[in-house]
């Protein structure tokens, strides 16, 4: 199995910039020109680092951290540009899209003029890209089909069919996953199942792409992890195993964090707690996936709330605040080691914002990671 590589041991300065943020001529900042364009920045000022925010779909609110897959990329962070010199758009069909805000994201109206911007990109893919990405396109479809994408085309299918609510709330055929009324979605939606498949390649080869520009710059990428994920998410519909809700996609409890300096009430976060004894029992596949994908993607990955991993704050599902909950214990090392010996050297840095306890700060998981300064001038 190849090994995952870590950066070499050493201090350097960077930035932290979510890629919405970017300059653009799309409504939006992209993994596209805006993102070259701002490593070339990078490089004249001698910043080592780009830290930036989640990048994985999102839903309603637009918060990087309730993405609607920990594996998807945000379609709406796609560039356009290197989309109209591959042949699959003309400059004509983003009009709309440089009618948008310059300076704000304007999420209720990039959004609708976005996807069908990439639909059009998409239907065109088969008639306009050349061979060389076609023939990337099957391996992509060869190595992650099956591993998240299949299920994330119909999740997103799925949740368009349903008005976009949450799945808990879908005909419970749908909940369940029934293979026939699976099997009639993906029949009845081919065409559709195909060009979410392809605008998710198009995210990824971008990427890869600004990746190796960024490496060959002096640039690391510094991605960002969320501990959780949220219940409304392919993963959580296609994988409801991996945590503790019932058949039906209910939570008898969920995340957040205690009073503290921050609240006087806590933060109640409200998503489903994963089911360790689970993830345990099957030797932690599914995180050794998603550090394995993260990891593919970014040179370091800071893990949001490090610290759940060690204990983990508990709530009751319907409580009003994060004030009655417990402490119960998280996978600690156990996890750690069988991501190592899958992947070997672990690019992660430990977010270390709370109250870190005694029994946190001496425990070999959170101590075997780096931490990070933030200076705010």
């Amino acid at each position: 199995m190849e090994k995952l590589s870590i950066l070499p041991d050493h201090n350097r300065a960077g930035v932290g910039i979510h890629i919405a943020s970017l300059a653009g001529s799309y409504g939006i900042g992209d993994i596209g020109d805006s993102a070259h364009s701002f490593v070339d920045r990078l490089g004249q000022m001698k910043m080592g680092f780009w830290q930036f925010l989640p990048t994985g779909p999102t839903a309603y609110g637009d918060s990087p951290y309730q993405p609607l897959s920990a594996f998807a990329g945000s379609e709406m962070l796609i560039g356009i540009d290197p989309l109209v010199r591959q042949g699959l758009l003309v400059p004509a069909d983003a009009e709309a899209l440089t009618r948008l805000p310059p300076t704000s994201v304007d999420y209720g109206n990039l959004i609708p003029e976005k996807h069908a911007v990439l639909a059009r990109a998409a239907g065109q893919f088969y008639a306009k890209a050349g061979s060389e990405l076609k023939t990337a396109f099957e391996d992509f479809l060869h190595v992650q089909d099956s591993n998240w994408l299949g299920d994330y085309a119909d999740y997103r299918i799925l949740k368009t069919m349903h008005g976009e609510r949450p799945w808990p709330e879908w005909d419970p055929s749908f909940v369940h996953r029934d293979q026939r009324a699976m099997q009639k979605s993906r029949e009845s939606n081919r065409t559709a199942i195909e060009q979410i498949k392809i605008i998710q390649f198009l995210f990824d080869s971008q990427w890869k792409t600004l990746k190796q520009y960024a490496n060959e710059s002096g640039v690391c990428l510094f991605g960002d992890m969320p501990i959780y994920i949220a219940l409304d998410s392919a993963d959580a519909w296609a994988n409801p195993e991996i945590l503790l809700i019932d058949q039906d996609g209910r939570p008898s409890h969920v995340s957040g964090v205690p009073p503290d300096y921050f609240s006087a009430d806590g933060q109640l976060w409200g998503n489903p707690l994963y089911d360790w004894n689970f993830h345990k029992n099957s030797d932690y596949r599914w995180w050794i996936e998603r550090m394995r994908h993260a990891a593919t993607q970014s040179d370091l990955v800071r893990i949001d709330h490090f610290r759940g991993l060690e204990s983990f704050w508990s709530v009751r599902f319907g409580a009003d605040t994060a004030r009655e909950g417990r402490w119960l214990p998280g996978p600690g090392d156990g996890l750690f080691d069988a991501m190592q010996t899958a992947l070997g050297s672990l690019p992660i840095v430990a977010e270390d914002l709370g109250v870190i306890t005694p029994q946190v700060a001496s425990s070999a998981s959170y101590s075997g990671y780096e931490g990070f300064a933030v200076c705010s001038r």
